[in-house]
């Protein structure tokens, strides 16, 4: 793989572009791997990215019935913070955000990770106390972020208003560090580094069936064919219940549609990232202008990766209380992604009851965040068979014995 650099692109540039390789290889599967993930999602490509860069193992296929990064990796509204309240989700979604600040260089491919901050805001008195026991707790954690006053939100973000007629911002917790990424570019960088290791990438291939025998996995079916492998990772956010069930467990998840938008562009305004999860919209502005406006999960289960009507209406009305500035925009483009959802409202990087089978689901509306940490984490748990540090307090067997991390009370909300 030829390095990107400043004098690669001067001499690109003085033959008209023509010298570019393909950022990374589409072979035809092999009869057997070291290893399996299905989804190429940022999730499944960090994990095979961690698998050979840590662990050594390299004869690794990544399995997608789409296309690469097109479900949840390229439908979020790229949001990166580790500002939780439990000690586990601190840890792994703080263990993301420290890789993400130097993966550009690692990837060599520029994945836009800008750590302008991410401000939640305090607009009742319980939230101003909830908000003041995380700053606390993460402190503690060595997450570092601080509860801040209106005239200090008001500082950071010009444009809010502080005395909105139902909602007043009366605080915020403020995580200096936090940001955005190029949703997209996280996805091309782990798969470019990973077709480099010599990993084979597989697009439109749909696995149909997991096979088994003795307790034990010994491959996949798929439309290209049989694979075999006895290490199998299934990480494909949505989708994650119908994959489990022919492996032959079930899990505790459902999955809903989250829904967001962008508004046409305009010109710089806002900085930083404001969640207000009071009224349950958040929103920052991209590098190319666009507002990027994002709320709360459908109320009911299902796939639809299409926008709808309300949803515009319930998010945006709460938003201009506090952005009147926004009001008079005019939305660009609507679109859903399907996430999986725990009863806890926290993930799972576990090994399942099929021998040799790990499952990585359950991130809910917090999965963009987390893919370096939860790479990191997965990739451990398969090349060890069993849970990493970073991973032991989020596996299945949770639920059965009452160990939950409820991040659905303790964050204020699941993003």
């Amino acid at each position: 793989m030829r390095k990107y650099s400043v004098a690669a692109i001067v001499r690109e540039a003085l033959r008209y572009n023509a010298g570019w390789e393909r950022a990374w290889r589409s072979p035809e599967p092999k009869k057997q791997y070291d290893a399996v993930i299905i989804g190429a999602g940022g999730h499944g490509l960090a994990t095979a990215y961690y698998l050979g860069k840590n662990h050594g193992i390299k004869n690794v296929a990544i399995i997608e019935k789409g296309w690469l990064g097109g479900g949840n990796t390229g439908r979020n509204t790229t949001i990166i913070r580790s500002n939780y309240l439990q000690d586990s989700s601190a840890a792994i979604y703080e263990k993301a955000r420290s890789l993400y600040e130097t993966l550009s260089q690692e990837l060599n491919y520029n994945v836009m990770f800008s750590p302008r901050g991410v401000m939640m805001l305090a607009q009742t008195e319980h939230e101003i106390r909830g908000y003041r026991r995380t700053a606390h707790a993460n402190n503690l954690q060595g997450v570092e972020t601080e509860f801040i006053d209106p005239k200090t939100v008001k500082k950071l973000c010009p444009i809010i208003e502080l005395s909105g007629p139902r909602f007043p911002v009366l605080g915020a917790l403020w995580q200096p560090r936090g940001g955005t990424a190029r949703h997209d570019a996280v996805a091309w960088g782990y798969a470019r580094a990973c077709s480099d290791m010599g990993m084979d990438i597989i697009q439109k291939c749909e696995v149909t069936d997991i096979l088994k025998s003795n307790g034990k996995v010994v491959g996949v079916e798929t439309t290209k064919g049989v694979i075999k492998t006895h290490n199998l990772g299934i990480i494909v956010a949505g989708n994650s219940s119908i994959l489990a069930e022919k492996a032959g467990f079930r899990l505790p998840i459902e999955s809903v549609s989250l829904q967001a938008l962008v508004s046409e562009p305009v010109k710089p305004c806002m900085d930083v990232v404001v969640m207000a999860n009071t009224v349950h919209g958040y929103m920052s502005q991209s590098d190319k202008g666009e507002m990027v406006i994002g709320g709360g999960t459908d109320g009911f289960n299902n796939y639809t990766q299409r926008g709808s009507f309300h949803h515009i209406e319930e998010t945006v009305r709460a938003l201009i209380e506090t952005f009147p500035i926004i009001s008079r925009l005019k939305m660009l483009r609507q679109w859903g992604g399907v996430v999986d959802v725990t009863g806890d409202r926290s993930p799972i990087i576990s090994k399942t009851p099929l021998e040799g089978c790990f499952i990585n689901c359950g991130w809910g509306t917090g999965g963009f965040k987390a893919i370096p940490g939860s790479g990191w984490a997965m990739a451990e748990t398969m090349a060890n068979g069993s849970p990493s540090q970073l991973a032991s307090a989020f596996s299945l067997d949770r639920f059965r014995e009452g160990r939950f991390i409820d991040e659905s009370v303790a964050a204020g909300v699941a993003h």
